[in-house]
């Protein structure tokens, strides 16, 4: 009997794996459609970019202080824009919000699984990108494609999020790349730890404590906000009257 159990627990897991899977598999669609795995190498026209201008550049080259931000986290950020605004905004364009507010198990359970379908694209596009960087580029600490990473999903959740507060997807759109100049021009530039793209190889103080005391602050402190950012969007998701009103 306990082998028979055994043995029926594993087909069941395996099957709630495959399952799993499958509606991950269709949530990517959702979002990125059949063109999914270009959107994957889509960042990778950014470094070809800028490989031609380090080419016709007298200075050329790059330092591991440039992989985070300059190389990497740019294009990621635009795909994580890219596919944020499709999770929830996207069915409201698409006429189909209505449908997701039957769907057994709440409607928060598209938005989970379009937004884990949106954070696998891209860790794999990272990757992916985060390979070409440290062969052809320059090399770098691994903690500077967490980085990166973290600036892309820190907009994959804000493009999500001001989509749904302005249920528009160009409006949405607007106010993310608005969000991500900001970030880029100021926050980023003035070393402000409180940014998504802050990069602990920039900063100029040589104390070694306090540099791992702004990177811990800085990589914990983010993920905390993208979770709330997350529990704001959804709730403004639930407001089924406000969603589907005029």
């Amino acid at each position: 009997m306990t082998r028979h159990g055994g043995s029926y627990d594993l087909r069941r897991g395996a099957r709630r794996l495959v399952a799993r899977m499958d509606l991950l598999r269709l949530a990517g669609l959702a979002i990125a459609g059949h063109w999914v795995w270009l959107l994957i190498l889509l960042p990778l026209l950014w470094l070809a970019a800028r490989a031609l201008m380090a080419a016709i550049s007298p200075t050329g080259g790059f330092d591991p202080v440039d992989a985070q931000v300059g190389l990497m986290g740019i294009p990621l950020a635009a795909l994580g824009i890219i596919l944020g605004l499709r999770i929830i905004a996207g069915e409201m364009d698409g006429r189909s919000l209505e449908i997701a507010y039957t769907v057994p198990g709440g409607c928060e359970r598209v938005w989970w699984s379009k937004l884990a379908a949106g954070a696998l694209i891209l860790l794999i596009a990272a990757l992916l990108v985060g390979a070409v960087t440290y062969y052809w580029f320059t090399d770098y600490p691994l903690i500077t494609l967490y980085g990166a990473l973290q600036g892309a999903v820190f907009y994959l959740v804000m493009s999500m999020a001001l989509a749904t507060l302005f249920r528009s997807e160009v409006a949405g759109a607007m106010a993310t790349v608005a969000v991500l100049a900001v970030d880029l021009l100021i926050l980023g530039g003035q070393g402000v730890r409180a940014s998504p793209f802050w990069n602990p190889l920039a900063v100029t103080d040589p104390d070694p404590e306090v540099i791992f005391a702004m990177t811990v602050q800085n990589r914990v402190g983010v993920p905390i906000f993208i979770a709330l950012v997350i529990g704001l969007a959804f709730m403004r998701a639930n407001r089924r009257e406000r969603m589907l009103g005029g």
